[in-house]
C-alpha cells in the first residue's frame, strides 16, 4: 500500500471518530436546514438567538437542560438558531427580538410564539403539553468539582493535581453565563486523573475569596501542581479557550469533545528512535529495541506509560514484521468508530498514534 493511500486511511479514520463524538443535546439548525428539520413528522420548539444577547446567555444553560431531557424522544425536536448567522430564517419567521422561542407543530411551519417563564421546568411542561409527550427533566452529571472550606485545601492544594478554579457568586450574570462552558470543560478532561475543574460559591464562603484576592465574579485562577499560590486565568472564556489552556499548562492532549488528539502519547526521543528501528537491518533491531527499553525507562510522570506502550509495541513490530504497524492502525481506526467507553477510547488512541509513527517511517 503507498504512504499516500496510507495517511489518506489514516485521516478519513481520524475525521470519522471525530464526527461521531456526542454532539450537543440542543439541534442546531441553519438557513439551509431549518425547513428539512422543523415542520416534519415531530412537534419543534426553536430558540432564536444572537450570540451577544444577555438574556440569551442567562437562557442557554436552561434550554441545554431542555435539551438533554428531550433528547430521546421520538416526536419531539428542541434546536436553537444563530440569528446573526442565519438572518434570512430568522426574518422569514418574524423574529425581532432575542430570545424568541416558538413551537412548530408536528408537519407545519406555522409557529406559535412561547411566552412563558424561560426555564427548564417551565419550558418542559409546554413542549410536553403541545407534543403529546410525558418526559421529565433530567438531572444532568455534573463534572464540575464543588468546593466547600471543608475540602478545598484537599483538593485545591493536592501537589499531584493541576486545579482550575472559578470563584462565583449565584446571582452574577456572568457566572450564570459561563456556567455551561465550564460544565464542558470539565467533561473534557474528566479523564485526566491528574487535572481538576472545580468551583466555589465565593459569596457563600467570602473569607476563602478575601484569601485569594478574589474582587469580582466569576474570577478564575489556576493551582498548578508547582505553583499553590494560584495564578490568575485570564484568558477567553470560550471552551476552545480553556481547553487549549489546560493543554498548554498540563501537557495533556485533548479536544473539545474531550478526545484525546493526534499528539496524545507522543515522546519525540521516542518518536526518533522508532524511526531508526524501522530502517533498521534484522541484526540491528534488537540493539536498538534495547535503546527504547532505556529511554523510555527514564521517562517520568504521566509520560511512563507511553514509554511502556512504545516498548511493547516495539517488540510487536520486530516479531510480527514490518505489514503489523499498519494492519493494526486500521483495525483501531474501525474500533474507535464504534461506541465504545471513554477509558478504551483513551487507551486505543494512544496505541493508535504511537503506531502511527511506525507506518509513517515504512
Amino acid at each position: 500500500m503507498a504512504k499516500s493511500q496510507i495517511w489518506f486511511g489514516l485521516a478519513l479514520l481520524a475525521l470519522l471518530v471525530v464526527s461521531s463524538a456526542v454532539a450537543d443535546d440542543v439541534v442546531v439548525l441553519t438557513d439551509d436546514s431549518f425547513e428539512k428539520e422543523v415542520g416534519k413528522d415531530k412537534g419543534a420548539l426553536v430558540e432564536f438567538y444572537a450570540p451577544w444577547c444577555g438574556h440569551c446567555k442567562k437562557l442557554a444553560p436552561e434550554y441545554e437542560k431542555l435539551g438533554a431531557s428531550f433528547k430521546k424522544a421520538k416526536s419531539v425536536l428542541i434546536a436553537k438558531v444563530d440569528c446573526d448567522e442565519h438572518k434570512s430564517v430568522c426574518t422569514k419567521y418574524g423574529v425581532s427580538g432575542y430570545p424568541t422561542i416558538q413551537w412548530f407543530p408536528k408537519g407545519s411551519l406555522e409557529p406559535q410564539k412561547y411566552e412563558g417563564a424561560r426555564n427548564a421546568e417551565a419550558l418542559a411542561e409546554y413542549v410536553n403539553k403541545e407534543g403529546g409527550t410525558n418526559v421529565k427533566l433530567a438531572v444532568a452529571p455534573q463534572n464540575v468539582v464543588v468546593l466547600t472550606p471543608d475540602n478545598f485545601d484537599e483538593i485545591v492544594l493536592d501537589q499531584n493535581k493541576d486545579v482550575l478554579v472559578e470563584f462565583y457568586a449565584p446571582w452574577c450574570g456572568h457566572c450564570k453565563s459561563l456556567a455551561p462552558v465550564y460544565e464542558k470543560v470539565a467533561t473534557v478532561f474528566k479523564q485526566e486523573e491528574g487535572v481538576v475543574i472545580a468551583n466555589l460559591d465565593a459569596d457563600a464562603h467570602k473569607s476563602l475569596g478575601e484569601k485569594y484576592g478574589v474582587s469580582g465574579f466569576p474570577t478564575l485562577k489556576f493551582f498548578p501542581k508547582d505553583n499553590k499560590a494560584g495564578q490568575d486565568y485570564e484568558g477567553g472564556r470560550d471552551l476552545d479557550d480553556f481547553v487549549s489552556f489546560i493543554n498548554e499548562k498540563v501537557g495533556t492532549s485533548r479536544d473539545s469533545q474531550g478526545q484525546l488528539t493526534s499528539k496524545a502519547g507522543i515522546v519525540e526521543s521516542l518518536d526518533a528512535l522508532v524511526k531508526e528501528l524501522v530502517a533498521a537491518s534484522e541484526d540491528e533491531k534488537k540493539a536498538i529495541l534495547s535503546r527504547i527499553e532505556e529511554e523510555a525507562s527514564n521517562l517520568k510522570g504521566s509520560t511512563t506509560r507511553y514509554g511502556k506502550l512504545y516498548s511493547k509495541l516495539a517488540k510487536s513490530y520486530i516479531e510480527k514484521g514490518s505489514g503489523y504497524a499498519t494492519k493494526e492502525v486500521e483495525r483501531l481506526g474501525r474500533v474507535l468508530g464504534k461506541s465504545i467507553s471513554p477509558v478504551k477510547a483513551d487507551e486505543l488512541t494512544l496505541k493508535r498514534n504511537i503506531l502511527t509513527t511506525f507506518v509513517a517511517s515504512s
